[in-house]
């Protein structure tokens, strides 16, 4: 069963399966999210999801309990 995330400003739609990385789904969907370290720790890759809940989106995987997901993109400029 697919899950319908929609990546916000930039209003893209894309599928994705439950469990994939979600950089990789934000890739597919041609969304940027830049990233720093890659494990978490330095929250480059900090984005929302709907509820305001802040996650590192290197180490998150797409949930398995949704039909669909808002991700909100911010960008730090000193990043």
């Amino acid at each position: 069963m697919s899950i319908c995330i929609h990546f916000l400003p930039d209003d893209v739609l894309v599928e994705a399966e439950p469990g994939e990385p979600l950089l990789e789904v934000a890739d597919r969907a041609g969304v940027y999210i830049p990233t720093g370290c890659l494990m978490g720790s330095c929250h480059a890759c900090e984005v929302e999801v709907e509820g305001g809940q802040s996650i590192c989106s290197c180490i998150t995987a797409v949930p398995r309990d949704r039909e669909k997901l808002t991700i909100h993109l911010f960008s730090d400029p000193s990043w």
